[in-house]
């Protein structure tokens, strides 16, 4: 890969982080939110469920919209979209303006990641794809680990409105980057939005779209209350809990690196053990989950496989879909907000009816339904025609 190819890809990957970063970051700064706005935690946190339900809807319609447009300039509105937005947050006292502040560039997430992906993938030859991509996953992994510390840290240690300016820095930095180093980047040949849709009809995309929400619901029906299972069956402190989290998000990264070298090596191989690997994890989980040390380990391990995870999913879809990339992405972007949204609903629902200790059956529901859709595909479509692309 050229040094030009690798300055691109690192800029779409700090971009990626600074995106992740203003979703999820907010996560560490709930109780500080809910003071700023006098309102309750669970009030607090529609800023994060409305974002992930506003990219689960426009996940494929705005990158359809859009895919006509100059790559360069659609990422440059994205980013100029999300400096706004952060720093209309930062100012506001009131709080439907602060939703405002967040469901208007979440509306135009979607976009950002499917210019990113769909770049990352064409900057090398076709079978090093996975490898390129996975490096933008890793901007997603960081934004997920450190972005909810760093913004913890910054309003604990000064004020809620200097973690909301962290957020708008790194998407400043990084639209200042895209503006110089990218290229003009327009769309070469411009796909009708019917030729796109007609993805759509293939069995092979809604086996893949089915099959990417349960694998990520196994992911995030589990992870979503890994504080709460830590804090209530494993009995760690607080200080315990901070470095588990800080574990599993380290090892994200690792898995993502992991991932881009078993997906190049062998896709399908990678895909089909994935369900297997994790579903150990979580039997393991499930017996031993009360001993702090075997916790330990079982997070180092889940989050390598749940890094590879992210990178399987959308390896999945898009391969699914490869004559409509952009529109691929966008239908990976909200299947997985749909897993995720699943997951933790149902996960919820296990530890209210069974206690903290069950949510890890979610997780292995999912990984069961998950296998069977992805042997259905690839019964349906035998290995040679996939690992031709």
């Amino acid at each position: 890969m050229s040094k030009r190819n690798n300055l691109l890809i690192f800029i779409l990957t700090i971009g990626a982080f600074g995106i992740i970063n203003t979703e999820m970051g907010v996560i560490g700064i709930l109780p500080y939110i809910a003071d700023h706005f006098h309102i309750s935690i669970s009030k607090a946190g529609w800023l994060v469920s409305l974002f992930a339900l506003t990219v689960s809807i426009t996940g494929p319609t705005m990158p359809l919209l859009f895919s006509g447009m100059n790559r360069k300039k659609a990422m440059l509105l994205v980013l100029g979209i999300f400096v706004l937005g952060n720093i209309g947050s930062i100012f506001t006292s009131n709080y439907a303006i602060a939703i405002v502040a967040r469901v208007i560039p979440a509306i135009f997430h979607p976009i950002y990641f499917s210019a990113a992906f769909t770049i990352a993938a064409n900057s090398v030859r076709k079978e090093e794809a996975p490898k390129a991509v996975s490096k933008v996953f890793i901007g997603v992994s960081a934004g997920m680990v450190l972005g909810v510390p760093i913004a913890s840290f910054l309003a604990s240690t000064v004020s809620f409105q200097l973690s909301m300016s962290f957020f708008a820095i790194v998407n400043a930095i990084v639209f200042i980057a895209t503006l110089v180093f990218f290229p003009s980047m327009p769309v070469k040949e411009r796909l009708s939005y019917g030729a796109q849709l007609s993805v759509l009809k293939k069995p092979i995309a809604w086996l893949s779209i089915v099959a990417v929400i349960l694998l990520n619901s196994a992911v995030f029906g589990v992870y979503s209350f890994l504080a709460e299972y830590l804090k209530t069956v494993t009995n760690a402190s607080g200080q315990s809990i901070s470095l588990m989290l800080v574990i599993f998000g380290g090892a994200n990264i690792i898995g993502n690196i992991v991932a881009g070298k078993l997906l190049t090596k062998n896709a399908i191989k990678t895909v089909v053990s994935f369900p297997f690997a994790l579903g150990v994890v979580y039997i393991i989980l499930f017996l031993f989950g009360q001993f702090t040390l075997p916790m330990a380990i079982i997070t180092l391990v889940w989050g390598i496989l749940a890094g590879i995870g992210g990178n399987i999913n959308q390896y999945w879809i898009t391969s699914a879909a490869p004559e409509a990339p952009d529109f691929a992405n966008g239908l990976f972007l909200s299947s997985v907000n749909l897993g995720t949204t699943f997951g933790t609903a149902v996960g919820g629902l296990f530890i209210s009816e069974l206690g903290t200790q069950y949510v890890v059956l979610v997780g292995l529901l999912s990984l069961v339904l998950g296998l069977a859709f992805i042997m259905l595909r690839n019964y349906r479509n035998t290995p040679t025609k996939q690992l031709s692309r």
